[in-house]
């Protein structure tokens, strides 16, 4: 990538757009195009056929996409495959009909199997049956690589597949209702703590292993990674250790300053039991995680209490 390249960063004011565009500011990126979804529905085809015919950007970061935890994933699987599936069909369509140059998709560690060896390396994809309780987002997400792949092979489309593990930092869905394990942890004990609530729920039996990667890093990566050449058409983004998320909610107690009640509901759904990722091939590249989960829980605190307000407000 040149500084003065035409860039557009779908989904720039997400919890992953948002940080690759600070990310990209602070390198020297100069062109950056965004559009809300209020002046672009990438869901629908004629608007961003128009977009990508008018503005012919010359690389573009997918970070558009429906998301959420187990709840939603598992009660809105509808929404979920129809809504991403027509959001990457269209935007990977029209960069490669109008000439986009270098392309980033961002997916997700989910597209893995439930049970595939730990960590999880690259080409375990498709070798089992997945997670049922996001399996419809995990199926959108591979099919987007899959696009990414079959284009590539006919066009010369020149894409590059991220998969990191369990994001969290500013800008995440701190929404109860559809918020992943992380932003709704910090969420539960920062209103307890408040007196909001007389104990804090968690979700199933704390035994499940996870990876949690700021998005600050995987924004980082992904600018890394675009701008290297023969790097593969898949890459895993993560730091390469995890927690239970027992000792995930220790961790976000104790940054919180928490010290009532809390009890696991056993009834609630654990999830795949562990997905941590294989990193070695993103290390032999040359790029590592440098913000620590600790460190990365202070830093997320502090933005959800500047911003608790505004959280409430979305919903």
């Amino acid at each position: 990538m040149n500084e003065s390249d035409r860039i557009y960063v779908a989904g720039h004011s997400g919890l992953a757009g948002s940080a690759i565009c600070r990310r990209l500011a602070a390198a020297g990126y100069r062109n950056l195009i965004t559009r809300s979804h209020a002046d672009l529905d990438l869901t629908a085809q004629p608007a961003v056929e128009r977009f990508f015919r008018e503005e012919r950007p010359q690389v573009v970061f997918l970070a558009a996409a429906r998301v959420g935890g187990i709840h939603a994933n598992d009660t809105y699987g509808g929404d979920f495959i129809r809504d991403n599936l027509l959001i990457q069909t269209h935007v990977i369509d029209a960069a490669q009909r109008h000439g986009t140059q270098r392309f980033v998709f961002l997916g997700s560690s989910c597209v893995y199997p439930r049970l595939a060896p730990q960590p999880i390396r690259e080409e375990y994809l498709l070798s089992g049956p997945l997670e049922p309780t996001n399996e419809w987002y995990a199926v959108a997400k591979i099919a987007g690589i899959q696009t990414c792949r079959a284009f590539a092979r006919q066009y010369g489309f020149n894409s590059i597949c991220l998969m990191p593990s369990n994001l969290y930092g500013p800008n995440d869905n701190f929404d109860l209702d559809n918020a992943h394990v992380l932003p709704a942890l910090m969420r539960k004990y920062h209103e307890a703590r408040m007196g909001l609530a007389r104990e804090v729920v968690l979700w199933g039996s704390g035994k499940p292993r996870r990876e949690f990667l700021h998005v600050d890093d995987l924004a980082d990566a992904a600018v890394f990674l675009a701008q290297q050449e023969n790097v593969g058409d898949l890459v895993n983004v993560g730091i390469g250790s995890d927690v239970t998320i027992a000792q995930l909610a220790a961790l976000v107690r104790h940054t919180v300053g928490y010290t009532g009640a809390e009890r696991f509901d056993a009834t609630r759904p654990d999830g795949t039991p562990q997905k941590l990722l294989d990193v070695s091939r993103l290390t032999q590249l040359g790029w590592t995680a440098r913000i620590g989960l600790e460190e990365g829980l202070r830093h997320t605190y502090r933005w959800f209490v500047d911003h608790y307000d505004e959280v409430r407000g979305r919903e």
